[in-house]
C-alpha cells in the first residue's frame, strides 16, 4: 500500500534534538572508523560513510539556529569559543603517534566561519564586496575540516529557506557534490567501478540527511530535556574526540 510524503512524515516524526543525537552518534562512529580501523577495509569505507550524515546536518542546523537564536553575538561567540576548546582535542585524536601535531582546524571552527558567511550574505548589499568576502570566507575553510563543503552547504541551506522543494534541491545538489569530492579523491588503487562504489558511499549519509530532515523533521525541538541537549551537542565534540586521542595514544596508533 503506498504511503504519502506526509502521512509518512507524520508517523516517523523526529524533532531537532533526536536528529542531532542520530548525527552525533553518526560522527562517533565516522571518528572510530578513522582513527582505528584500516583504510580500505569495508568496515572502514562504511564506518566513514555513516559518519557523513553529520556535517549536512550541522550545516543545516547551523543555519535555523542562526534565523531562530534571540542573540546572534552570543551564538558566534559561543561558536567561537568551543571551536578554540575543540582544537587540541581534536589534534590529539588525528594526529599520529605519540606527538601531537596540527592536523587542521576543527569542525566547530568550519561552522564558526560558516556563521560568519551568513552574517555576510544576511548584512551585505549583493555586489563586489560581497562576493569577496564570500570567496575568503570558502578560502579560510581549506584550513579545516570539511573544506569548502560546509560553506557551500550553508549556502545552499540559507537560500532553501523553509521551502520544501527547495530543500530538497539543496540535499540533492550537496550529496551530488561531495560524490564529486569523493570520485576525485578515491584511492588510486581502485579501478573504475571501485571509484564509482567508493563516491556513491560518500553520498550515501548526506542523502540520508536529507532524507532525514526533509521528511521526517517536525522543526521543533524536543519538550524535555533541552537546556541539557543545548550543552551535549556543544560538549560531546571536544569530549569525545579527547577521550578518542587518549585511547590512541594508549593503544600507540
Amino acid at each position: 500500500m503506498e504511503i504519502s510524503e506526509g502521512r509518512l512524515s507524520r508517523r516517523l516524526s523526529l524533532d531537532r534534538d533526536t536528529i542531532k543525537y542520530i548525527a552525533m552518534a553518526a560522527m562517533l562512529v565516522n571518528h572510530i572508523g578513522t582513527i582505528f580501523l584500516t583504510p580500505g577495509t569495508f568496515l572502514y569505507e562504511l564506518f566513514l560513510d555513516i559518519g557523513y550524515f553529520t556535517a549536512p546536518v550541522m550545516c543545516y542546523f547551523l543555519v535555523e539556529g542562526y534565523r531562530l537564536t534571540h542573540s546572534r553575538k552570543l551564538y558566534g561567540r559561543r561558536l567561537f569559543v568551543f571551536a578554540v576548546l575543540s582544537e587540541l582535542p581534536f589534534c590529539l585524536a588525528f594526529s599520529h603517534g605519540a606527538e601531537v601535531y596540527f592536523v587542521a582546524m576543527n569542525m566547530i571552527f568550519t561552522l564558526f566561519l560558516c556563521f560568519l558567511l551568513l552574517e555576510v550574505l544576511e548584512k551585505e548589499p549583493k555586489g563586489f564586496a560581497r562576493g569577496l568576502l564570500v570567496a575568503l570566507l570558502i578560502l579560510a575553510s581549506t584550513v579545516s575540516d570539511w573544506a569548502i563543503l560546509a560553506p557551500v552547504y550553508t549556502m545552499l541551506f540559507y537560500k532553501a529557506g523553509q521551502d520544501r522543494e527547495k530543500q530538497k534541491k539543496a540535499f540533492f545538489w550537496a550529496a551530488a557534490l561531495f560524490g564529486a569530492f569523493g570520485l576525485a579523491g578515491s584511492p588510486e588503487w581502485y579501478s573504475g567501478q571501485q571509484r564509482l562504489l567508493y563516491a556513491l558511499g560518500c553520498m550515501s549519509g548526506v542523502a540520508a540527511a536529507g532524507v532525514c530532515i526533509v521528511c521526517f523533521y517536525n522543526g521543533r525541538r524536543a519538550q524535555r530535556g533541552q537546556r541539557f541537549s543545548k550543552w551535549f551537542f556543544y560538549l560531546f565534540y571536544p569530549v569525545h574526540l579527547l577521550l578518542l586521542g587518549i585511547i590512541r595514544i594508549a593503544a600507540g596508533l
